[in-house]
């Protein structure tokens, strides 16, 4: 089976390592001068994700899975182990893998002085796309997208994040890529604005064949777009299986267990904080 992703055994730390033992030892109280204690954010982590698959990524805050998405992304280096996106070395092929992706996160930027269409046509020249073509493609996804046509030439600094956000789902279908990489690509959506985006997202998987990878912080998202889904926890992959497979996992007191029952089974914790519900 042709496949899209391959992790192996990845292992990536931030911040500087503990003092050794010995100087434990000899200075326990010996200031850190305001250091950081390194923190693993993807602890030995492996899985594959063949071609045209849907594949979910959950996770608490701070598990990892942004950190394993820029590591995916050529954004980061893994301290070990290895990332192929389609044969290709993360690493070692960074340019090829480029070629293969794009990605959208939560933190989109954009020329916030310039228009949508004008931030589009802009990102489309970096991949040698055709003008006049192109723009007829950037108003056809923007209103699949539910944005009218005229707020299209707008401002970007006008429109309000969610609209923001929908620009940069848009720019990342524009160029087609076999690997869209989408980390919490809905965060911020109204209901309505949610469901279309999962509708191109779908389709985008059905008609052209792209291989989706996204994390999310709705269960219902995961569980609606998925094939397949890995729960992470403070790095590691405690589950990887279909949502209904995951599901099987755990008993539910005679009703029929649900993904946030299975997340809080397996890592103990909401998928996000009590202050983010309310924000």
């Amino acid at each position: 089976m042709n496949q899209a992703i391959v992790v192996q055994d990845v292992y990536k730390k931030f911040g500087k390592p503990g003092r050794p033992f010995w100087a434990q030892v000899i200075r326990p109280k010996e200031q850190t001068n305001g250091q950081k204690p390194a923190v693993v954010a993807v602890d030995h982590v492996s899985f594959a994700v063949p071609a045209g698959e849907i594949f979910g990524v959950l996770g608490p805050n701070g598990s990892g899975k942004s950190t394993l998405i820029r590591l995916i992304a050529t954004l980061l280096l893994p301290d070990s182990g290895s990332v192929q996106v389609f044969g290709f070395d993360a690493v070692r092929q960074a340019m090829q893998v480029q070629r293969q992706i794009n990605r959208v996160s939560v933190e989109a930027s954009f020329f916030k002085k310039l228009s949508p269409m004008e931030n589009l046509l802009y990102g489309a020249r970096l991949y040698g796309m055709d003008g006049r073509q192109t723009r007829r493609q950037v108003v056809e996804i923007l209103t699949r997208l539910g944005l009218e046509e005229r707020v299209i030439y707008q401002p970007m600094e006008e429109m309000s994040r969610g609209m923001q956000q929908k620009v940069a789902i848009a720019r990342a279908l524009l160029s087609r890529p076999r690997l869209l990489l989408l980390d919490e690509p809905t965060t911020g959506l109204d209901p309505r604005s949610k469901r279309e985006v999962q509708a191109v997202v779908r389709e985008l998987n059905r008609e052209h064949g792209t291989t989706i990878l996204l994390t999310t912080h709705d269960m219902l998202e995961a569980e609606g777009l998925c094939d397949r889904i890995a729960i992470i926890d403070s790095g590691k992959v405690v589950a990887l299986d279909t949502p209904q497979a995951l599901k099987r996992l755990i008993s539910a007191n005679g009703h029929q267990a649900t993904l946030e029952d299975v997340f809080l089974e397996l890592t103990g914790k909401q998928l996000i904080k009590e202050e983010e519900r309310q924000a």
